[in-house]
């Protein structure tokens, strides 16, 4: 019998933050995968847990993903963490997920701090509807780009911003989304966590000459007037021809399907299915 995957939220930068069913579980799993072991040991020693521990991270998930699979097939528990917050989260832990799934390996979350949630919930931004986009590339034009396809989305915009990156974003941000309202969110759960409720405009002047500190969740107003569907001109083509159209713009095939289900406003599951079901299809095709 398989082993189990528990996601495991850890504080992100509280050690109060840790619950007891996070603490309880990294105590009786077999061992943990952390995305920097340096950074968990020192939390695991804080709440005196010793269990052994393994890499998992950006650089060598492929192949630590197949040797993390092979100890939950021989019924290990593992426990998947991050450096801080919710696993999978703009972290390769989704890749691991999508592993599991495939192997049917019993998933278990174990919820906990996510830094974007608390960022939306002190905003005074709407929290009805939001869209999480990650991280921006460090690319300028790719940066914009993707801008470029948010600027008539009427959910609440969420980022994660790094600050040695921060003054071409928000730069980037004025000149794509024009003004608007944003909350920038720096240190949560620390000592100088801070909440900056301002404009796009008086954010740029601010760090003009503000250093800026800590790492960020930038929340941004949606657009007022959003594009409507049968104002969309690429809502009268397939679902996979919509698809196509954004991979032929440069997209990656989750990029687009993520854009597809923005644009037409329904799950990204339905617009993966019938992507990839007519790709089988086309593939079978003599």
């Amino acid at each position: 019998m398989s082993g189990t995957l528990y996601l495991c939220a850890t504080p992100i930068g509280n050690l109060e933050d840790m619950s007891v069913r996070a603490i309880n579980t990294l105590k009786s799993v077999d061992i943990i995968a952390a995305e920097d072991t340096r950074r968990t040991l020192t939390l695991l020693n804080h709440f005196e847990i010793t269990k052994p521990l393994t890499s998992y991270h950006e650089h060598n998930k492929a192949q630590k993903g197949k040797y993390l699979i092979g100890l939950l097939k021989e019924g290990k528990d593992i426990a998947l963490v991050s450096d801080a917050g919710t696993v999978a989260i703009s972290d390769p832990g989704e890749d691991l997920v999508s592993l599991c799934i495939e192997e049917d390996i019993q998933i278990v979350p174990i919820p906990g701090a996510v830094a974007l949630i608390n960022a939306l919930i002190i905003s005074g931004l709407s929290t009805r509807r939001f869209a999480f986009e990650g991280f921006l590339s460090v690319n300028k034009r790719h940066r914009r780009e993707h801008l470029e396809l948010l600027k008539n989305d009427t959910h609440t915009l969420i980022f994660y911003e790094a600050p040695h990156k921060l003054r071409n974003t928000l730069n980037d941000m004025y000149s794509v989304l024009g003004d608007r309202k944003i909350a920038l969110v720096r240190e949560l759960t620390k000592i100088h966590e801070q909440a900056l409720r301002t404009t796009l405009s008086e954010a740029v002047k601010y760090y003009e000459t503000e250093n800026p500190r800590g790492e960020y969740v930038l929340v941004i107003e949606g657009a007022k007037d959003g594009v409507k569907e049968d104002e969309n001109p690429l809502n009268a083509l397939s679902v996979t021809e919509h698809t196509e159209h954004y991979i032929k713009s440069g997209m990656t095939s989750k990029e687009a399907i993520k854009q597809v289900a923005l644009d037409r406003d329904i799950p990204k599951r339905d617009v993966y299915n019938e992507y990839h079901k007519n790709q089988t299809e086309n593939k079978e095709q003599p």
